[in-house]
């Protein structure tokens, strides 16, 4: 009988509580469907139109679809942006763990030091960096120009941004310097948090460090290791101020990605239902490569 009266107090409980905390969540949420799902929606809605300015949407089906894959200028950019992803992702995986292998056991002092190091350029404006960057690229009194022709590795200057065979390599360059600081943080972190006494039990065996690394620290490491290939495939894909600051998609579009076509498509060209369908394939391939990623984590 006491169980039974206490009952209703407890689901009355429950329900203020559900409430109260829905009522916490409302200003999010509202800002969710209003902002997020919303334009997600509106994007793949619009992409079925012909959408410009200064007169009335219209439906023509699948045309932008058909045209898309029918641009030799997109096609170049998924190229580029295929090669950011398939260069970036595994050397900023790989490099952030290297990294974080090497500094997680210093003392606290030096390995804040460097993860400081690291992170900087996280937190530094992109503006900044392109700035300081595009100085360093320069082909009159850059730094590169000038090491190379000091110690007499470059014959003559190089036009690093204006050359098609360079381009889309110091683009890369950049986005990789600017990419290892998160990474190398989470990382350190993951590291931390391995089972100590596992790795000693090993050692104790006759372990080496590879096999403590490979068979102990790897698998405890693995979720860190998926997000930090979701987010890094995902930034990759997304590789927008850089192209717009430093060399608009060019020279000859060599460094267009699918995003700065996207912007280039609907806030320059205003044709918003194009740059829509552009947005509804990459958020698909995006969408496609993290499942395969999560797929393979999980496997493992």
């Amino acid at each position: 009988m006491a169980a039974e009266r206490k009952n209703p107090m407890s689901k009355a409980l429950v329900r203020r509580e559900t409430i109260t905390g829905y009522a916490f969540m409302l200003p999010s949420l509202v800002f969710f469907l209003g902002f997020v799902i919303y334009p997600m929606v509106q994007c793949v809605f619009t992409s079925f139109f012909d959408a410009t300015m200064n007169r009335e949407d219209i439906f023509i089906g699948v045309a932008n679809y058909t045209e898309l894959f029918q641009d030799s200028v997109f096609l170049g950019a998924l190229w580029n942006t295929a090669v950011i992803v398939i260069v970036s992702v595994p050397v900023v995986c790989i490099f952030s763990l290297w990294v974080s292998s090497v500094i997680y056991n210093l003392r606290g002092a030096a390995c804040s030091a460097f993860r400081c190091i690291f992170y900087l350029p996280v937190v530094t404006g992109s503006v900044a960096v392109t700035v300081v960057w595009k100085w360093m690229f320069n082909n009159y009194y850059g730094i590169f120009n000038y090491v190379g022709t000091s110690t007499g590795l470059l014959d003559k200057n190089i036009n690093w941004l204006g050359d098609e065979k360079y381009a889309l390599g110091c683009i890369i360059l950049i986005l990789l310097t600017t990419s290892v600081g998160q990474p190398i943080v989470l990382y350190v972190s993951a590291l931390n948090n391995v089972d100590q006494s596992l790795v000693e039990a090993a050692e104790v065996d006759g372990a080496t460090k590879f096999q403590c690394f490979w068979r102990i620290k790897w698998p405890q490491i693995m979720p860190t290791t998926l997000y930090i290939l979701v987010i890094t495939t995902i930034n990759s894909f997304q590789c927008f101020a850089l192209i717009q600051l430093l060399t608009s998609g060019g020279p000859n579009h060599s460094t267009d990605t699918i995003m700065y076509y996207i912007y280039y498509n609907a806030f320059k060209l205003y044709r918003y239902g194009y740059g829509n369908a552009m947005g509804v394939v990459l958020a698909v391939i995006i969408a496609v490569l993290s499942a395969v990623q999560f797929k393979l984590a999980k496997r493992d």
